[in-house]
């Protein structure tokens, strides 16, 4: 029995599962956790990561690993391979006047937006790799002078699964690419152009981009004895929408640290709005995505603020009426990437004496968190993409109001697969596909799920998209101009 492992290096912990190449049976697993903030010192993460892979028992049996990670952080390195400074994490929002420099360099306004769409499929925000370098070469010129190569956390950790080996040795996928801000889906190549817009007229290194299933290279005698096959990797969305086998139809909506509205699309897309950014699939399709920076965190918040826990915040928000009587919660609570308000807070609004209640905030901050995901998969349907089915993945999908609530302010009927480590379970599939030499990716059983449906709700994204819109431009500082 063939073994292959997967890697989820996610921005809170490191997961690693260990699976039979055939059937995908899961034979073990392990974890650890990541340090706090949005800038992390690499080598953080490869610790973790053997702290996880001991716990797994090991990879002296395994023929194949691959790394799933979280996608646009910027990991800069020197000609020796050493870390500059501490990795950017994509929701480091430091970067956000750099985003809006860089479309002025295009342009401006719709102008630039719409070239920087048309160019790489997105528009630039304070997520995406292009934006913290412009913001590394104002900020730290000296840190910019020194980045000889800039890759991505899953790229760093299959190169240093590798044994480091030189920098020409930085190997990619186009899931993982295509959040950069400087490598287009539509013509599978790098925009050098693009990069030197960020970098201020520098061209560091940047990995070679593999096939989906390509074997990029062996991990290193100090990861395992038995030397196995390394995937490229790719990004955590892709990687999760390979593990549940997400095909042209299917929208995946993710509740993690980030909540994520994607789908499957056999055609690359280019939203000049930037709602919607036309990521890469890790099997050679589109996965275009919208991504807001507040989702199993609302719930965390909320919860601390009533004083209870997760399963006593459902049963609040399930006994308060649909629309908590006109209470609105919008969760701006770490800013927001989409709409792109980088700067804004969370607000309440339509507090009276008889939504003062523990029930109504916990409704309105269900209800808030579900209408900012409605409005992602309102995005992707503006773009023409096909919505068959709904998927309700990630750690706050685990949430019974949040199960229940989703049918009705989504609009659509949702499909809750049983809790698992989908970015780990991808990264482990995409290893067993690459062990195979190509072809077809394996044909894993897929988790069983809970269906469910409900009548769209009145009322409660209407109400949201007014308080949603007046935060528009709240707590927003002026573009500085490009120097």
């Amino acid at each position: 029995m063939a073994l292959v492992a997967g890697v989820d290096s996610s921005t809170q912990s490191c997961k690693v599962v260990v699976r039979d190449a055939e059937s995908g049976e899961l034979v073990r697993e392990g974890r650890a956790p990541h340090p706090d903030g949005t800038e992390v010192d690499p080598s953080a993460w490869e610790a973790a990561l053997r702290v996880a892979v001991a716990d797994a028992g090991g990879l002296d049996d395994v023929a194949a690993v691959a790394v799933g990670g979280q996608q646009h952080g910027m990991v800069c390195l020197d000609e020796a391979g050493e870390v500059v400074r501490p990795a950017l994490l994509w929701n480091d929002t430091r970067s956000a006047d750099a985003a809006r420099q860089l479309i002025a360099d295009l342009g401006g306004g719709e102008r630039g937006r719409t070239a920087w769409a048309e160019a790489v499929g997105l528009v630039p925000v304070a997520s995406f790799t292009v934006t913290k370098l412009r913001w590394l070469a104002d900020a730290e010129p000296e840190h910019a002078a020194r980045t000889a190569a800039v890759c991505l956390p899953h790229d760093w950790l299959t190169w240093r699964l590798a044994g480091g080996l030189g920098l020409e040795a930085l190997v990619t996928d186009r899931g993982d690419a295509s959040g950069t801000g400087y490598w287009s889906p539509a013509t599978g190549a790098y925009r050098d152009d693009l990069l030197e817009l960020g970098t201020r007229g520098r061209r560091p290194r940047t990995p070679r981009v593999a096939a989906p299933s390509e074997r990029v290279g062996e991990a290193a005698g100090a990861w395992s004895s038995a030397s196995p096959v390394l995937g490229p990797g790719t990004g955590d969305n892709a990687a999760a929408a390979l593990a549940l086998d997400a095909r042209p139809g299917d929208v995946v909506v993710s509740l993690g640290t980030s909540g994520v509205v994607s789908a499957v699309s056999t055609a690359p897309t280019a939203d000049a709005s930037g709602y919607v950014a036309g990521f890469a699939d890790a099997t050679g399709h589109f996965l275009p995505l919208v991504c807001t920076l507040n989702a199993a965190r609302v719930l965390d918040a909320t919860a601390r603020l009533l004083g209870v826990d997760h399963a006593e915040l459902s049963r609040l928000a399930l006994s308060a009426p649909s629309g908590a009587d006109g209470l609105v919660l919008v969760p701006y609570l770490e800013g927001e990437r989409t709409p792109d308000r980088p700067l804004a807070t969370g607000a309440v609004h339509g507090l009276t004496l008889r939504t003062a209640t523990p029930a109504h905030l916990a409704r309105a901050a269900v209800e808030g968190l579900l209408c900012g995901l409605a409005d992602g998969l309102d995005a992707l349907l503006a773009q023409g993409v096909a919505v068959e089915r709904v998927l309700l993945v990630g750690g706050g999908a685990r949430s019974e109001a949040v199960q229940q609530l989703a049918p009705g302010v989504l609009g659509r009927p949702v499909v809750v697969p049983v809790p698992g480590e989908y970015v780990a379970d991808g990264a482990a599939r995409q290893a067993a596909w690459a062990l195979a030499g190509g072809g077809a990716p394996p044909a894993w059983p897929q988790p069983p799920a809970r269906e469910l449906d409900a009548a769209p709700v009145a009322g409660v994204r209407e109400r949201y998209a007014q308080v949603r819109d007046l935060t528009d431009g709240v707590g927003e500082a002026p573009v500085t101009p490009a120097l």
